[in-house]
C-alpha cells in the first residue's frame, strides 16, 4: 500500500503509549497501559483493522475470507474433502498469531 510517511507516523502515535481506565458506577479502576490494539469504538478502527490485514489472503481459491470491521470469516465449498478448509484455518490461525491479534 502507498501510505504516506506522515499518516503512518501518526497512526503510530495514535496508537502508541495508550492508556485505559474502567469505570463502573462509582468504582474507578487504576489506569494501565495498552500496548497493542485500537481503541474501541473508533471510527479509526475499522479501517487500522482493514490496512493491518491487507496481507492476510487465502492460499486457495475455494476458500475465502471476508473481513468487515474487526470481523474475520472464512468460507469454502466443502465436497468430498475439507483438508483445504481445515489448512486454510490452521493458517489463518497462524497469520494472526504472528501479528498479535
Amino acid at each position: 500500500l502507498a501510505v504516506p510517511e506522515h499518516t503512518c507516523k501518526w497512526n503510530i502515535s495514535f496508537l502508541t503509549d495508550r492508556k485505559q481506565q474502567m469505570k463502573l458506577g462509582r468504582i474507578t479502576s487504576d489506569t494501565c497501559a495498552i500496548s497493542t490494539g485500537a481503541p474501541q469504538g473508533c471510527v479509526l478502527s475499522p479501517l487500522l483493522f482493514s490496512l493491518y490485514t491487507n496481507d492476510c489472503i487465502s492460499k486457495d481459491s475455494s476458500v475465502k475470507i471476508l473481513k468487515f470491521a474487526d470481523d474475520t470469516t472464512v468460507i469454502g465449498l466443502i465436497r468430498d474433502d475439507e483438508s483445504a478448509y481445515r489448512q486454510e484455518i490452521i493458517q489463518l490461525a497462524s497469520w494472526y498469531n504472528r501479528n498479535s491479534l
